[in-house]
């Protein structure tokens, strides 16, 4: 392990004793669990469907509703399917409710679950989990849709929403290796489509290494570069530890 790696999960501890409420917030299904002070899940997660339609107030609502058995906690992460700044929704690829531009999530859930409250892009929220903080390190996401994230030297990198970009004609990299597309052209194409997406990345960024993970990284089959890491869907949760990084905490930046 390389003294970075260390420093970034020495980092990743809150206060002491503190726990914390992570949600994994997706276009198909909703994860929570509550981390204790190293970022470890302290009772299984619990999963629910995403309902649809979702405007913010049954959103709000559901997490409410799912978090009500859970242990004690002390703060909340939420990670977010869609570009955000400052705890507020810029966009919701997957929530066609206009309510949800501009919605300032991190409060409505301070509001209803009376704890503290920061929101990130999902992908960085997993990304967090994940990454060993050395170098340019990506992360692509699998699930409904395809969320990605930069990070350099264990920082995110302004937010880029690559899923709404042509990848294959007119085609967005949502439309090309989302959920609905994996169903339309079956699990190998899918693969070889997801093999051109990661070495259309790495071309475009010049990443030391890229993690894949989301709700569909378990049908990702071989052959992958060398640089490339199937990661647990797990990480959604747990890297919800890292916004409570006072030294370096996230803004959400697009």
């Amino acid at each position: 392990m390389t003294e970075t790696g260390i420093a970034v999960r020495t980092k990743q501890r809150g206060p002491s004793g503190a726990r914390t409420l992570s949600i994994d917030i997706g276009g198909t299904g909703l994860k929570c669990s509550v981390l204790d002070a190293s970022g470890k899940m302290v009772h299984d997660k619990v999963w629910r469907p995403t309902p649809h339609p979702c405007p913010p107030a049954t959103m709000v609502n559901e997490l409410q509703a799912m978090t009500e058995d859970l242990p004690a906690y002390d703060r909340i992460s939420a990670g977010f399917p869609g570009a955000v700044r400052d705890g507020h929704v810029i966009t919701a690829p997957h929530f066609p409710d206009p309510e949800w531009s501009g919605f300032d999530l991190a409060t409505a859930l301070s509001k209803v679950l009376g704890k503290p409250a920061r929101v990130l892009n999902d992908a960085e929220v997993q990304g967090y989990g994940v990454i060993s903080g050395h170098g340019l390190e990506f992360v692509l996401t699998l699930g409904t849709g395809a969320g990605t994230a930069l990070f350099q030297d264990g920082r995110p990198a302004p937010h880029m929403e690559f899923a709404h970009h042509p990848v294959h004609g007119k085609k967005s990299y949502n439309e090309y290796i989302g959920r609905v597309a994996l169903q339309k052209v079956g699990r190998k194409r899918w693969n070889k489509r997801v093999r051109k997406v990661i070495a259309t990345l790495e071309s475009l960024i010049h990443y030391d290494r890229i993690y894949i993970g989301g709700g569909n990284s378990e049908k990702v089959e071989p052959p992958l570069p060398a640089n490339a890491t199937l990661v647990s869907n797990d990480a959604g949760i747990t890297g919800g530890i890292a916004l409570w990084r006072e030294e370096e905490r996230p803004r959400g930046r697009t």
